[in-house]
């Protein structure tokens, strides 16, 4: 016969506190909804945990928790493009680069035009108006722009000194004429770019007040403001103000270079400036400055320049679950608070006047200057199927008359030959 089990005073306080410990282990109160998520970690990381949730508020209001499955950028729009394609996706906000969606993958997108209208985001015209139309595709707005790469000419103050100049260039011209004589004196490389990205030559034509192609895709829109950006970058790189390896420059390479004191200038987003600035891996901590990339005298007070910005945006999948929590969160993280909230985390805003803010500025000497750029700020060119392609033939063909095998004429001309029948 099996007796009763009996419980000793040890036995009851040993299974009472497990009891106790399980319960302390289990969240106090479970919210009655979760917010499933597609991103990067950085757009996690800069809405804060803990004390410094930026969404703790909203997070109660809503009785929802948020769940983030984060990849890097390509397996992450290929994991949202696959959920975004099935009959239903659990995930109800992704986050989407703003050169990838072609009319074909924003089909599996909600249009948000609907959403602004019957609760709209605070202060919308805020959000600079060169990402929202890069996320409007076909006339639908399919993405809330939420975070920003704008390029910036970084400088290095101490070797403009060393070639007496005492104020960083204020037209394209001045930039090359420091530039060369940057190179001539031999302080250092006048400039370093990389030879693998649009950004570059794509900048120097909206300098002239020209571009690659337009968002409407208009290819070549200036021929002349091209072939004058070329001419200029072939000049650099004949007299030295460009390096001799420019070919196989790339990215990083850029930093390096600036780092070390090896380039006087070059280009890259305002958020490298930390890095570049770095005591650990610059020998010129504080010295490298940077302003928005100049236009040519010409334009000057005429035309202001579009520098190159890449950006995220949220997004709801067509097939999501809970598409009202999903457009309150995107109002929340949208929000003038959440964006200043997020600058301070060290994220790009999307907000013009957020770089404006005292608190930001203190935090960021670059603030107001990085505004004034993405105001009229724009991505390198727009997407569509063979955007990658496009851009390769581009850079074949810029490539070929920096260094001199062809004409900058030959090469606007081949560029408008080539990239031609790939557009939509």
């Amino acid at each position: 016969m099996t007796r009763p089990m009996q419980m000793n005073r040890r036995g009851f306080l040993a299974s009472a506190t497990g009891t106790l410990a399980l319960l302390a282990a289990a969240p106090a109160l479970a919210a009655g909804k979760v917010l499933n998520i597609l991103s990067h970690r950085v757009h996690q990381a800069v809405l804060g945990e803990g004390e410094g949730d930026l969404m703790a508020g909203w997070k109660t209001a809503n009785d929802a928790d948020l769940a983030f499955t984060t990849f890097d950028s390509n397996p992450l729009m290929d994991r949202l493009f696959r959920e975004a394609s099935l009959p239903e996706t659990e995930f109800s906000v992704g986050y989407m680069v703003d050169n990838r969606p072609t009319s074909d993958i924003a089909r599996l997108f909600e249009p948000l035009d609907g959403w602004q209208e019957k609760d709209p985001i605070a202060d919308f015209a805020d959000l600079a108006p060169g990402l929202i139309k890069g996320m409007t595709i076909d006339g639908k707005l399919i993405g809330i722009p939420v975070r920003t790469a704008t390029q910036a000419l970084f400088y290095n103050e101490d070797l403009l000194e060393q070639a007496g100049f005492t104020a960083p260039p204020a037209t394209l011209e001045e930039l090359v004429a420091q530039a060369q004589k940057i190179s001539a004196d031999k302080i250092a490389t006048g400039m370093v770019l990389a030879s693998d990205l649009a950004v570059f030559p794509v900048m120097f034509a909206r300098a002239f007040g020209g571009d690659f192609l337009t968002q409407d895709f208009r290819l070549l829109p200036d021929p002349a403001a091209m072939e004058q950006a070329l001419t200029v970058l072939a000049g650099m790189f004949a007299d030295g103000s460009l390096p001799r390896s420019y070919a196989t420059t790339k990215n990083d390479d850029q930093v390096t270079w600036m780092q070390q004191g090896r380039a006087a200038f070059t280009v890259l987003p305002f958020a490298r400036a930390a890095q570049l600035n770095n005591p650990e891996q610059s020998k010129f901590p504080g010295r490298i400055k940077a302003v928005g990339f100049p236009v040519t005298g010409g334009l000057v007070g005429k035309t202001p320049m579009a520098a190159v910005v890449e950006a995220w945006a949220m997004v709801i999948p067509a097939n999501a679950r809970d598409k009202d929590l999903a457009w309150s969160y995107i109002r929340q993280v949208s929000s003038p608070e959440t964006t200043l909230g997020m600058a301070l985390n060290g994220n790009g805003a999307a907000r013009v006047s957020t770089f404006s803010d005292p608190r930001l500025i203190e935090k960021n000497p670059l603030a107001a200057i990085e505004a004034e750029a993405l105001a009229n700020a724009r991505g390198a060119f727009p997407p569509f199927p063979e955007a990658a392609r496009a851009q390769a033939l581009f850079l074949e063909e810029v490539q070929l008359a920096v260094m001199g095998r062809k004409t900058p004429a030959e090469a606007v001309a081949a560029i408008s030959e080539r990239v031609a029948p790939l557009l939509p």
